[in-house]
């Protein structure tokens, strides 16, 4: 299949990339380097310098004869989003709209998209939350992720794209960026490493479920399947608290780090906690990382990586 990767030099969207180069795919990658890496750019895919707003997106994907678009470019931080709630809307909504209008006019087959099972569901009535859960997003960043798999929806209807949405929870390990506030593990493990002490929004207590980056490729590679379509959960049904995410990094790091409370942020809910019962059961895709060993190979890779 000809499949682009939106944001296919970030975290994410490069384990995805060389998830599907590795089946055989043709693959390009569509990045403006705005938070993606050059070091995370697989060389076996063709890659194009663009932001996903640009007015020549449809010809891109047009000469390319893309068939799957994978969009996994996105302002990614709930606290900007709240502190400017319009730059992070003209990203993830303003931005996202020529993207898919690129892929209507493109005849593009199938999007997916990297959606938020924290950030949609918003403080949880029943746990874990499955699919049908009410959608009650706290932040201006969840709102754009509960509109995009909108958008999705009308595109379908009216015009005839397939869709699949993963819903992903905390999604964590090599290639993390340890730079902004998205990645707690990134963000941790590095101060750690370095002896620096990690900061801890709120008392601490506050729970995630936290899905390894390999796995979530290994589900976009299963969301290239002809029965695959809809809305998935991707986690793995399991919560830690983010002190016990602090103490398990420490026997990782492999010395003691004292830890700093500061006040909890705005936007931000205290537990999340999501079900993998859909995935599993219509797509076969179980986790297949424990998050201990998740956690040793993320601390390796950025004891290998610090800059």
């Amino acid at each position: 299949m000809n499949i682009a990767v939106a944001g296919g030099a970030g975290f994410i969207g490069s384990h995805i990339v060389d998830a599907y180069i590795a089946e055989g795919h043709n693959v390009i990658i569509i990045d403006d380097m705005s938070s993606g890496e050059k070091k995370n750019i697989n060389p076996a895919a063709k890659f194009h310098k663009m932001g996903i707003g640009d007015a020549k997106m449809h010809q891109l994907l047009a000469d390319e004869k893309i068939e799957i678009l994978s969009n996994h470019a996105a302002q990614i931080s709930v606290r900007i989003s709240v502190e400017k709630p319009k730059e992070d809307a003209q990203v993830n909504i303003v931005d996202t709209l020529n993207l898919y209008e690129a892929a209507r006019i493109a005849k593009v087959r199938r999007i997916i998209f990297a959606s938020s099972g924290g950030a949609i569901y918003g403080e949880q009535d029943y746990y874990p939350a499955d699919e049908k859960h009410s959608k009650r997003p706290l932040s201006p960043y969840g709102v754009t992720k509960l509109a995009n798999e909108k958008y999705l929806g009308y595109y379908k209807s009216v015009h005839g794209i397939e869709n699949v949405i993963f819903r992903y929870t905390n999604v964590y390990g090599p290639r993390q960026n340890p730079h902004g506030e998205a990645g707690v593990i990134g963000i941790f493990a590095q101060k750690m490493l370095k002896g620096e002490v990690p900061i801890i929004n709120g008392d601490g207590t506050q729970t995630r479920d936290y899905v390894y980056g390999l796995d979530v490729a290994r589900a976009n590679v299963l969301a290239l399947g002809e029965n695959a379509r809809g809305i998935y959960n991707c986690c793995t049904g399991t919560e830690y608290s983010v002190n016990t995410l602090h103490q398990l990094l420490q026997l990782k790091v492999g010395k003691v780090v004292k830890r700093q409370h500061a006040p909890a942020k705005a936007g931000e809910q205290r537990r999340s906690l999501c079900t993998p019962s859909k995935i599993r059961n219509l797509l076969g895709w179980n986790p297949s990382v424990t998050f201990e060993q998740g956690l040793s190979h993320t601390v390796d890779w950025f004891r290998e990586n610090m800059k």
